[in-house]
């Protein structure tokens, strides 16, 4: 994966210094299977949760092969745990549910490779930024929602790979996989995963 990101950073600086071809803007919209991974994630048990994501995209065409796509989407991430023991506000043991609740910016700037009519080869860096982060507690008849921004690290260094198909009349399909090279929380090891399924529209 880090051979991959190098790749796609070092390709992406050779094609935006050539004579773009042409320019297409879009917007695209989808679902998300997020989850976490790293040993304090495993040590949690943390099961995936689906989210989605939505936003606007610009493809940089420098052949009839290679393009690149940056995208500003927002996005919802997070994972779920339905047999978790917490304390609650009165300081009781309780078991029951915790579900994570990430949002994120993200940008996505993917190098794209044509290798049939239509069908793309992606790879990329993606910068994330952080606007929400909750956790809700819940033990089936009660919730509590806390607040964890403050342990929450504001910024995400992460990769992307994927497919795409685009058709003639404009509409496209993604499917892609993002990992972030960065933890989630402070003075922790969880890493978001994400898989996206994408549909979109170029004007």
């Amino acid at each position: 994966m880090k051979k991959l990101l190098v790749f796609a950073i070092v390709a992406f600086g050779m094609v935006t210094g050539a004579q773009a071809q042409e320019v297409n803007f879009g917007a695209k919209a989808g679902v998300n299977f997020a989850s976490f991974s790293g040993d304090d994630a495993d040590d949690a048990e943390f099961d995936g949760k689906t989210g989605f994501h939505l936003g606007v995209i610009a493809e940089i065409a420098f052949s009839s092969r290679f393009s690149v796509q940056p995208e500003v989407l927002y996005s919802t991430r997070g994972a779920k745990n339905s047999d978790f023991f917490f304390e609650d506000e009165f300081g009781d043991d309780m078991s029951g549910e915790i579900d994570v609740k990430l949002d994120y910016i993200e940008i996505p700037i993917m190098l794209k490779y044509y290798v049939a009519q239509g069908f793309s080869l992606q790879a990329g860096p993606q910068l994330s930024f952080n606007t929400k982060s909750e956790m809700e507690f819940s033990d089936g008849s009660d919730s509590i929602t806390i607040g964890v921004e403050d342990e929450t690290e504001s910024f995400e260094f992460g990769g992307a790979v994927g497919v795409g198909y685009d058709l003639p009349v404009g509409v496209f399909f993604q499917g892609r996989y993002t990992m972030g090279f960065s933890d989630v929380y402070t003075d922790s090891d969880i890493r978001n995963n994400v898989f996206q399924l994408s549909v979109g529209y170029k004007f």
